[in-house]
């Protein structure tokens, strides 16, 4: 089926080339921390090579809720902007290959556990002896220290045991999942953060270091006072289903045509507005909600009173009334509302890619942040068959030809 969006942009911006052209990009490992950190850089410019073994592709290239022609939609996402060539590190040969690669390179992101690369002889002190320019993002489960490092590590794992599961869901019930792998999107992110310092630092001392980034870490980041509260308070943070505890009002609301929006009016002045465009503006001079410590205090009662009042009316109401009095509010969109939704459109977060396997163009989301002067695009989604790219590579960078790409072919090293 294929999806209608009111307005998309096209798949590339015209003109640009991204703020990170000219820097090359090797990907190795597999799944989505490692080859979501390459994408981000790949949208903003760089050359990104992924390198996949012979016969054991990227599982991502099968990975998604919809399949055609046995092709997972997640891979034409992931996998854009890169150029995809196959390559056995397992094999002598196929080591020296990638050493080569490596001297050329600026950057070499992998997801293998620790110790893998250094097993192949390509660890950091290795691959740095003939490039010391060159920057190492690792990205694995639990780092490349500690008494867990060697352990697999997945997003799910990464996210309970870090606290942030325990947070999900509703008070008393068992801890849920955001149905996306949040772990991992953290951990490229983090680890494009990581890169893009060290490449500044770079600038100054003509070094590279490793970029080392735990998925466990990366969820633990993003825990805002948990730690804290607990080491000054004795607070073990609990969930709080559909709102933060002493942030009020921030929730969701019913309509009267059976939907859900979110309102979030904690300030003291939106909150009074809230009142205003409610019809019951003494409820902002009421000794119970007067102040936001207060209404934190009475967050029951008063999460009542607004869902009293929000069942009356739609939904399209609700949003136009809100808005008016300058009020934040949102719809709880499903997808098949975001790809129409004029904002998105707008920013252009909803790009049309070519997917060259499936010979037709896949939405997909659009490229953040936006640069003013050297924006991100999406040039090509990601290509169908491992090693499309074998025979431009190898030959630009290694200068090989075509009778040496096919003796390499033939004893299975690319």
């Amino acid at each position: 089926m294929t999806t209608t969006a009111t307005a998309t942009a096209t798949m590339s911006t015209p003109g640009t080339e991204g703020a990170l052209a000219g820097l090359r990009v090797l990907e190795v490992g597999a799944l989505i921390a490692g080859p979501f950190a390459g994408r981000l850089l790949g949208d903003n410019g760089a050359d990104v090579i992924k390198i996949e073994a012979p016969g054991a592709a990227d599982p991502l290239r099968g990975w998604g809720q919809v399949h055609q022609d046995e092709r997972g939609l997640f891979w034409t996402i992931h996998a854009r902007n890169k150029r995809c060539v196959t390559l056995d590190l397992r094999k002598p040969e196929g080591q020296s290959i990638f050493h080569q690669l490596a001297d050329q390179s600026d950057v070499v992101i992998e997801s293998f556990r620790p110790g893998t690369l250094e097993r192949w002889g390509l660890g950091f002190d290795h691959l740095t002896s003939t490039n010391p320019r060159l920057v190492l993002a690792r990205v694995s489960g639990y780092g490349q220290t500690g008494p867990l490092a060697r352990r697999p590590g997945y997003a799910s794992v990464a996210e309970a045991m870090s606290g942030m599961r325990y947070l999900t869901g509703m008070p008393g019930e068992p801890p849920v999942r955001t149905a996306l792998s949040i772990g991992d999107s953290l951990a490229g992110m983090f680890a494009v953060q990581g890169i893009l310092a060290a490449l500044l630092a770079r600038v100054a001392s003509g070094r590279g270091q490793i970029v080392d980034v735990a998925l466990s870490d990366s969820c633990l980041a993003l825990t805002e006072s948990m730690v804290p509260d607990y080491d000054r308070a004795g607070l073990i943070r609990q969930p709080s289903g559909t709102r933060l505890d002493g942030i009020a009002p921030s929730n969701i609301y019913p309509t009267a045509d059976s939907t859900w929006l979110v309102v979030a009016a904690n300030q003291d002045s939106v909150f009074r507005r809230l009142c205003a465009a409610m019809g019951q503006s003494d409820l902002a001079d009421d000794p119970r909600f007067a102040t936001h410590l207060d209404r934190a205090r009475n967050q029951d009662l008063l999460d009542k009173l607004i869902g009293l009042w929000t069942a009356t009316k739609s939904r399209a109401d609700l949003l136009e009334c809100l808005d008016a009095a300058d009020v934040a509010v949102g719809p709880i969109n499903t997808v098949a509302e975001v790809v129409h939704d004029p904002q998105y459109a707008a920013r252009e977060m909803l790009l049309q890619h070519f997917d060259d396997g499936l010979e037709m163009t896949v939405l997909g989301p659009g490229v953040t942040p936006k640069l003013s002067r050297t924006p991100g695009s999406v040039r090509w989604a990601g290509p169908a068959a491992p090693g499309k790219h074998n025979e431009e590579v190898y030959r630009e960078l290694l200068g090989l030809g075509a009778e040496e790409l096919f003796e390499l072919q033939r004893r299975g090293v690319v």
